[in-house]
């Protein structure tokens, strides 16, 4: 089980940061919403405590949507007019009031996926809004090496407290925005404050296949197996995140064309 704690986030960090330089910028950003964290941590807690704590924890995975939408809202609106010190402990703070809230809201799936779509909305509406466009920029080994020990250093701290914190915690846990946080602050010292806010603009892609990720595991996992579970989770989660790539390539297309016809 630790050599499972230790390598299995890590592994599939190390999937996805490198698949752009392995099979092209359309694979990778296809696999860059899909719950490679939240994922494997829900499936070490259902081998540790078995199927119900598994469902119930990832019922609250998917109301944390609204935790991690909140860290976004704070960071994205501080990293404006304050150095990233300031923008990181308002988002942690942001973060953490929102968990705490979460952590006494009943753990209904429907009650979830509501809550997890009015922040996804809300964010979306209400983020800075910037001209710039968050491009891809080179991976180097430094931050290649950062994202798999934060994944692994969550993943320990997740499982390591799982059992005194119970499923509601171990759930919003799961999510903490650790990868995030290592992402936005190096962006915003590389790049400033309107690459970060075009950064998190473009995150909600993966708000769907995650949300669909989640409500797959917490109506399957109490009647089959896990890891049949995961995988067809995974398969959904793949299947959500490309049909919502293509929807919004062709909601760009689509709008851009009546601009060509004025111009004509």
């Amino acid at each position: 089980m630790l050599a499972l704690k230790l390598t299995l986030v890590p592994t599939f960090l190390l999937i996805v940061s490198m698949s752009g330089k392995w099979w092209g910028p359309s694979i990778a950003g296809w696999l860059a919403g899909l719950p490679v964290v939240a994922g494997p941590i829900l499936f070490l807690l259902v081998l540790a405590h078995g199927p119900s704590f598994g469902a119930h924890a990832a019922t609250l995975s998917l109301s944390a949507i609204l935790a991690s939408e909140a860290f976004n809202f704070a960071y994205a609106w501080t990293c404006r007019a304050r150095a990233w010190p300031w923008a990181l402990g308002a988002g942690l703070a942001t973060w953490l009031m929102a968990a705490s809230a979460l952590s006494y809201l009943p753990a209904s799936p429907l009650w979830a996926l509501g809550v997890a779509l009015a922040a996804t909305l809300f964010g979306q509406s209400f983020l800075p809004r910037t001209a710039a466009v968050a491009a891809g920029v080179p991976l180097t080994r430094t931050d290649l090496i950062c994202r798999m020990l934060a994944g692994m250093a969550l993943t320990l701290l997740v499982t390591s407290v799982s059992a005194r914190v119970g499923p509601t915690w171990s759930g919003l846990l799961a999510v903490f925005p650790l990868l995030g946080i290592v992402l936005l602050v190096s962006s915003q010292r590389a790049h400033g404050a309107d690459f970060v806010v075009s950064l998190l603009r473009g995150m909600v892609l993966g708000r769907f296949a995650f949300a669909a990720f989640c409500l797959f595991l917490v109506w399957v996992l109490p009647h089959q197996a896990p890891l049949p579970t995961f995988a067809e989770a995974a398969l959904l989660a793949m299947s959500v995140q490309w049909g919502t790539r293509r929807l919004t390539r062709a909601s760009r297309v689509a709008a851009k064309v009546p601009d060509a016809v004025a111009a004509e």
